[in-house]
């Protein structure tokens, strides 16, 4: 068990390195998809089911339609690949942070922990993920609402940035 959520974790950092280091949106497109997979695994493995089940769709049903559409406004003839020199530098001194910060909290990191939830109880009366849910909406409610309005006004940035000069849904009075 041990194996399989460190192999999540380290797929989780290699994703966001990928994303973090590369500027084509082409290729963080895809390590954006790796990372929302591997951070939903992650979930899935300490018993939230529906909680990742539900980031999962949200996510790259919302935000990736989105960015799809900024990168098709943006397209690049040659976008670099994580093959190039400059992307190489880049995810090697991100690997090199990883490594120095890990490092500093070696000494502090027990894999005996990682126990999913629904093992710890004999006679549980809830799942994990259902309760999770719930206090995700009661505690909360009000990061949930401020999360949408973010959501909300990304969107209108993006479509006022890409709209062009003067055509497009929102126009400038």
């Amino acid at each position: 068990m041990t194996y399989i959520m460190c192999l999540l974790l380290m797929g989780l950092v290699v994703g966001v390195i990928a994303v973090a280091s590369n500027p084509s949106p082409y290729f963080a497109a895809l390590g954006l998809v790796v990372v929302a997979g591997l951070g939903c695994g992650v979930l899935v493995w300490h018993g939230g089911h529906f909680l990742a089940l539900v980031l999962f769709l949200i996510y790259l049903g919302g935000m990736l339609v989105v960015f799809a559409y900024s990168a098709a406004l943006a397209a690049e003839p040659y976008p670099e690949s994580w093959g190039s020199g400059p992307i190489v530098i880049t995810v090697l001194v991100y690997l090199a942070g990883v490594v120095g910060v890990s490092g500093f909290f070696w000494g502090e990191w027990y894999g005996t922990s990682w126990v999913p939830l629904d093992e710890l109880g004999e006679l549980l009366v809830l799942r994990g993920d259902s309760a999770g849910v719930a206090l995700m909406y009661e505690e909360g409610g009000g990061m949930l609402v401020v999360g949408a309005w973010v959501l909300l006004l990304t969107l209108l940035v993006v479509l006022d940035l890409t709209r062009g000069l003067s055509r497009g849904s929102l126009r400038a009075v």
